[in-house]
C-alpha cells in the first residue's frame, strides 16, 4: 500500500487546525472597529495600576505558593508569616488568588498562571485577572446564611449586571432603596419569563405575586453590594441613624470600567449583522461558525457579558453535547473565553465520552500548557483513544461544514505510525459518525490504496467487526 503520509510517527490530533479548515469554507471576513472608551473613564495605565493595588495581597500568596509548590490553605501559619498578609484575611486573598487566575494547580501542586508571570509587565493581563475576579464576585463572597432559597440567589445574581447598568449610566452615586425597587422589579419579571406569562401589572404598586419580601431582598442586595464592593468594583456609604439620608452606592473607576466594556460588547454584537447577543447557545456558536476567530471571540465575550457566567457555562456545554461537531469544538472555544471561573463545570464534564477530549485539552491550557503543544498530539493530556476519538469527532465537523479536499488535509494533519494502525485506532473509538467520517474521506481521497482502504474499514465498523 502506497500513501503520501509520513509514517512510524506519534498519531497528531490537531484539533484547532481541524476546526479552522471547518470554518474556511463558510468564513465571512468582516473587519469591526474597536470602540473609543469615552473621556470620563480612567486612563488603561491608571485601571491596571488600581487592579494590581486590589490584587496586591492575592498576587503576593500567589507567588509565594508558585515558589513553594504550596497551598496557602494548608500551610496558614506560614504563608501568613512570610508574605505578611494576616492570617485571618489569608483564605479569602487566596480565593481571589485562583478566582483571577493567578495561579493553577498541578495534581495538588500550585503553580504560577500565565496571568502571575505577566503580572509586572502586562496591562492586559492584570486587567484580564480583575475582571474574572469582578465575574466571579458571587463566589468571592458567599451569601448569607440566612437565605437558604438557592433560587432567590440566583435570581440576584442574574440580577446585578442591570444594577450595575444603571450605576454606571447614572454616572454618580445611586440610592440603595433606588437599587432595591430595581431588584425587585427585575426579579419579577425573572419570575414572570419562567412561568412563562407577561410581568405583571399591579394598579395599586404592590410587589408582583412570588416576589420575595423587600426585607429579604434588601439583605441579598446587601450581600450583592458587600461582594461587588469586595472585589473593587463599587464603593458603600450608609447612613448612620434616623433622618440619615439612604445608604448609597457608586462604582469605583474599574467597575465603571468593566461595566463599558461589557455594554459596548453587548451593542457591538446587536449591532452586528450575526448580532446574537439574545439567541441560546447552539444558535449563537452556529452564527460564529461563519465568522475568523477574532471576529468569533468578540461575539462569545458580547453573548457571556450579557448573561450571568454559571448559567452561560452550562448552556455552552449543554449546547457541546449535541449532535453538531463544529458546535461542540466552537462551545469549548467560547469556554476559553470565559476562562476560570468555567473550569469547575468543565472538570465535572471530563466523565463524558463526547465531551472528555475537548474539556482535557481546555484544562490542560488553564493550567499553563501551550496551545501549540497541545496541537501536536498533547502527549499526556489525551491518551492515543482520547486523540483517536477527537480526530474522528473534528473529522466530522470537517465533513458537515467543508469541502471534500479539507477533509483529506485533516487527515494528512493526523500523523500516524502507519496507515492500518490508524485506521484501527479511528474504528475502535466507538464515535457515532465513525462510518460516515471513513466513507466520506474514501471518497475525498485521491490515493486509491488508502481510500480502498478506508473504505474497507468503514465497512468493518457498519459491519460491526474488529
Amino acid at each position: 500500500m502506497t500513501s503520501r503520509i509520513p509514517r512510524d510517527k506519534r498519531l497528531s490530533i490537531v484539533p484547532g487546525q481541524a476546526l479552522a479548515t471547518a470554518r474556511r469554507s463558510v468564513a465571512v471576513r468582516r473587519s469591526r472597529p474597536a470602540p473609543r472608551p469615552p473621556a470620563s473613564l480612567a486612563p488603561r495605565e491608571e485601571l491596571a495600576r488600581q487592579a494590581r493595588a486590589a490584587l496586591g495581597d492575592a498576587v503576593r500568596l500567589a507567588r509565594w505558593a508558585a515558589a513553594s509548590g504550596l497551598s496557602p490553605a494548608a500551610e496558614t501559619e506560614r504563608a501568613a508569616a512570610d508574605t505578611r498578609v494576616p492570617a485571618g484575611q489569608l483564605l479569602v486573598h487566596w480565593d481571589r488568588a485562583r478566582l483571577a487566575g493567578l495561579v493553577e494547580l498541578h495534581a495538588g501542586t500550585v503553580g504560577a498562571g500565565w496571568r502571575l508571570r505577566a503580572w509586572d509587565r502586562d496591562d492586559s493581563a492584570v486587567l484580564r485577572g480583575w475582571v474574572a475576579l469582578f465575574d466571579a464576585w458571587s463566589l468571592a463572597c458567599p451569601a448569607p446564611p440566612s437565605t437558604d432559597d438557592a433560587g432567590l440567589i440566583g435570581d440576584v445574581v442574574i440580577a446585578a449586571p442591570q444594577l450595575l447598568s444603571v450605576m454606571h449610566l447614572s454616572s454618580g452615586p445611586v440610592t440603595e432603596p433606588a437599587l432595591l425597587e430595581l431588584l425587585e422589579q427585575r426579579i419579577a419579571e425573572l419570575r414572570d419569563e419562567r412561568a412563562g406569562a407577561a410581568p405583571g401589572d399591579d394598579a395599586n404598586g404592590a410587589v408582583p405575586a412570588g416576589v420575595p419580601a423587600p426585607r429579604e431582598l434588601g439583605e441579598l442586595l446587601g450581600w450583592a453590594l458587600d461582594g461587588l464592593a469586595a472585589v473593587g468594583a463599587l464603593t458603600r456609604c450608609a447612613g448612620t441613624g434616623p433622618g440619615e439620608p439612604p445608604g448609597q452606592a457608586v462604582l469605583t473607576p474599574l467597575g465603571n470600567w468593566a461595566v463599558w466594556v461589557k455594554l459596548e460588547q453587548i451593542c457591538v454584537a446587536a449591532l452586528s449583522p450575526v448580532g446574537n447577543i439574545e439567541q441560546p447557545a447552539a444558535d449563537m456558536l452556529r452564527g460564529c461558525a461563519r465568522l475568523s476567530p477574532g471576529p468569533a471571540r468578540d461575539e462569545y465575550r458580547a453573548w457571556l457579558a450579557a448573561r450571568p457566567t454559571g448559567p452561560a457555562v452550562t448552556e455552552l456545554l449543554a449546547a457541546a453535547r449535541g449532535e453538531d461537531a463544529l458546535i461542540r469544538a466552537l462551545a469549548f472555544e467560547a469556554l476559553r473565553v470565559v476562562g476560570t471561573p468555567a473550569e469547575p463545570a468543565v472538570r465535572a464534564v471530563t466523565g463524558e465520552a463526547a465531551l472528555r477530549p475537548y474539556a482535557l485539552l481546555w484544562l490542560a491550557e488553564q493550567e499553563g500548557a501551550d496551545p501549540e503543544d497541545l496541537a501536536g498530539g498533547a502527549p499526556g493530556v489525551l491518551t492515543r483513544a482520547e486523540a483517536a476519538w477527537l480526530w474522528v469527532d473534528t473529522a466530522a465537523a470537517v465533513a458537515d461544514h467543508g469541502e471534500s479536499q479539507l477533509l483529506v488535509d485533516h487527515l494528512e494533519s493526523a500523523v500516524h505510525e502507519s496507515v492500518p494502525r490508524f485506521l484501527e485506532e479511528v474504528r475502535a473509538t466507538g464515535h457515532p459518525r465513525t462510518v460516515q467520517v471513513l466513507v466520506a474521506l474514501a471518497a475525498a481521497h485521491p490515493d486509491p490504496a488508502l481510500a480502498r482502504a478506508v473504505r474497507r474499514a468503514a465497512f468493518q465498523v457498519h459491519a460491526g467487526g474488529a
